[in-house]
């Protein structure tokens, strides 16, 4: 690898916002087929010559990380589990110098295998999607009778301290949206960190509606009803995506990214890589830059470099939801990478 630049430029936009935090997808493929993301059937993976090898991936993140000063990774899927190569991934990754932090955002099911061996490669922390306890929700959610496997992958992480262990769920109306409160006390006794995620235009049946997602504001209605939660200092969100809450007058907190109704674009320091190699400016974006091509021909490390800040000055200055010209991305949540 060629040196990095004595002067590197970071990953900035013309609105002058400035990539630290990239989300690596390694996979486009899950096994789960969650409600609010996929089909039940029918939904084509990425052939295997068109993911990034496990050699690839490192070089790109290695790039980004001493090249363009990016911080903070983040492993996405998909699931990122099913891959194979994710532990010596992880491994190289932590080896970097600046030493970037590194968390997995997982589904949990093999988390429970895995915990140890990803906290011994340097891993930080997980976040693992949850929006049921209840094992016939949790099914009706995912088809897939698969919730004991989510709980222990929970349990192995916390275990292993991958800390803070965070939940992630989504409400879907007329499905879990009165489980809010459960899933709360769920993870305060288990010592989780819970964060809310209204549902976001990335299905891939192009079915989310706004009319029928479940609001932030609804979601602090369902939790008044049994906490009493107050909004924590904002000016020490930075660009968080979650505004916390304290539960009970704390520590304990709970999170909600409402990326729909409260967007928080204009503080947005994400950048997402697919598992095909194609840079994102944003989780809705339209159009994608290819680095694998180039990569694949031969480009060195600073050529890489300077096509990836290219890719970021375009980025538009929000996403563009409540715009009534708004059109979802060709690709859904499974292959952009969360």
């Amino acid at each position: 690898m060629t040196a990095p630049s004595s002067t590197p430029l970071g990953l900035a936009d013309n609105y002058g916002r400035v990539a630290t935090d990239l989300r690596v997808s390694l996979t486009d493929r899950c096994n789960l087929r969650c409600t609010y993301c996929m089909p039940e059937e029918g939904l084509d993976w990425l052939a295997k010559p068109e993911l990034l090898t496990d050699d690839e991936i490192v070089r790109l993140v290695s790039i980004a990380v001493t090249h363009l000063g990016v911080d903070e990774i983040r492993f996405t899927g998909g699931e990122p589990l099913l891959r194979r190569g994710l532990v010596g991934i992880v491994a190289r990754t932590t080896q970097l110098q600046p030493r970037p932090q590194v968390s997995l955002t997982t589904n949990g099911i093999g988390l429970s295998r895995q915990a140890e061996a990803l906290r011994e490669a340097g891993l930080d922390r997980v976040n693992v999607s949850l929006d049921t306890i209840r094992r016939d929700t949790f099914q009706e959610l995912t088809r897939r009778d698969r919730l004991q496997d989510v709980l222990d992958g929970l349990a192995a992480a916390h275990k292993a301290g991958l800390a803070p262990v965070k939940v992630n769920a989504v409400l879907m109306r007329g499905m879990n949206d009165d489980q809010a409160p459960d899933l709360l006390q769920f993870c305060l006794d288990h010592d989780y960190e819970l964060r809310f995620i209204e549902q976001m235009p990335l299905d891939a049946q192009h079915g989310w509606s706004r009319d029928t997602m479940i609001t932030a504001d609804e979601i602090l209605e369902r939790l008044a009803d049994r906490f009493d939660l107050q909004p924590t200092d904002a000016a020490s969100r930075g660009s968080a995506p979650a505004e916390s809450f304290t539960v009970r007058g704390g520590p304990a907190t709970v999170g909600i990214i409402a990326s729909v109704t409260r967007p928080f674009c204009g503080d947005c320091d994400r950048v997402r890589l697919t598992a095909d190699g194609q840079v994102r400016d944003c989780l809705f974006a339209r159009t994608e830059s290819d680095l694998r091509t180039a990569l694949r021909a031969g480009a060195d490390d600073e050529d890489l470099a300077d096509r990836w800040r290219r890719a970021m000055r375009g980025k538009l200055p929000g996403h563009g939801i409540a715009d009534p010209a708004f059109l979802q991305p060709a690709r859904p949540m499974s292959a952009i990478g969360g």
